[in-house]
């Protein structure tokens, strides 16, 4: 049975995630879907990353397997053909070994936070971004940002209903920069990361970039592992799973 890889972009806002589930429409539900209105089959479509509602991507990696063998553009292109109008695109498919997993054999993902400090309404970044109404402080962010790099139990930073058995994470990447168009960038990867991890990082270099916290106050936090201790958690509308890293 022929195993397709996909590399698939998604605006998150009108879906509760990636995951299919009962309580609304997802991005997994959408592509499966679409699978099967060109194929006839019913599929289980994988994604390397559980997003959240609301939560973006441009580089989401996910696997889905057909009976037929199908050329990979002719995947793509039928998939693409029947997800309309829904704001998901599968940008690559191509064929893939029997035991490449887009969830289990990924080496690290890549996500980007998108900030706005200005007091004026988003236009264009509606929905793209979190717009902070004052000044943000970026070089203290960045400072602050490093305290939070390597091997920690992120408890404090992990929502109450996350699933994953340790609450341990490697932290391989924390930077904030700010872009081109006022855009304030907090840019981050790990091998995996627990539920809300990034936002609840997010949110508490906010308060850092506001002048709230000290550096010292979100190694503080970070050591009580306690979810009490964290800042208040970054709205979905910024966050963007970027890419995914496979071995070679």
């Amino acid at each position: 049975m022929p195993r397709y890889r996909l590399l698939v972009e998604y605006d998150g806002a009108p879906f509760a995630g990636w995951q299919r589930q009962a309580n609304g429409p997802s991005v997994q539900g959408a592509l499966e879907a679409a699978a099967f209105a060109f194929s006839g089959e019913t599929v289980a479509v994988k994604g390397a990353g559980r997003t959240d509602a609301g939560v973006h991507a441009s580089g989401q990696v996910a696997h889905l397997d057909l009976a037929r063998d199908w050329r990979a553009d002719t995947v793509r292109d039928a998939i693409n053909a029947h997800l309309r109008p829904q704001p998901v695109a599968v940008l690559e498919a191509a064929c893939a070994p029997h035991d490449f997993d887009a969830r289990f054999s990924a080496l690290r993902r890549h996500y980007v936070y998108r900030l706005v400090d200005r007091r004026a309404p988003l236009a264009l970044e509606l929905g793209r971004a979190w717009r902070i109404p004052r000044p943000l402080d970026v070089a203290a962010m960045d400072a602050a940002a490093k305290r939070l790099l390597g091997r920690h139990d992120f408890s404090t930073f992990r929502a109450s209903e996350c699933q994953a058995a340790s609450p341990v994470r490697t932290l391989d990447r924390l930077d904030v920069t700010r872009e081109e168009g006022g855009v304030v960038a907090v840019r981050t990867n790990a091998r995996s990361f627990l539920h809300n991890q990034v936002r609840s990082m997010v949110g508490s270099l906010v308060q850092v970039g506001i002048g709230r916290w000290s550096a010292d106050d979100l190694a503080a936090a970070l050591a009580k592992a306690d979810r009490r201790a964290c800042g208040p958690m970054a709205p979905p509308d910024g966050l963007f799973l970027t890419q995914v890293d496979y071995p070679a």
